[in-house]
């Protein structure tokens, strides 16, 4: 069982940077951020996967965020540039032993997510 802790979530202006944290109690093959915005379904934000840190992005994100991993691959962390207001949502971390996919119910892992507020 791995457990698993996000941190970095708050209030921010349009326009702002905030960076999320996940920290894993075991290493993981991938790890990914998800977010779920009320009324809406969870969806996929981005992931990173191996030893390689291949990483795969929503198009809705893709330009503005980062994934990244620290070297022992225990910690992940979401960077996220250019907020706008509609990446408020409560941002959940993921881990699977295996290639997951963009599919969250491939994950086996979850945080209890971290609210990101983005103000216009």
């Amino acid at each position: 069982q791995v457990q698993l802790l996000e941190s970095g979530g708050g209030l921010v202006q349009a326009g702002g940077s905030l960076r999320l944290s996940c920290a894993a109690s075991g290493r993981t093959f991938t790890m990914g951020w998800f977010r779920q915005a009320p009324g809406k379904e969870r969806e996929f934000v981005a992931a990173i996967r191996g030893s390689g840190g291949s990483t795969d992005y929503a198009d809705s994100v893709k330009g503005r965020f980062t994934i990244s991993t620290d070297n022992a691959r225990l910690t992940v962390y979401l960077q996220m540039n250019s907020l706008k207001p509609e990446d408020t949502a409560v941002y959940y971390c993921a881990a699977d032993r295996g290639a997951a996919s963009r599919l969250a119910r491939m994950y086996d892992y979850w945080g209890q997510g971290t609210q990101v507020t983005v103000s216009s």
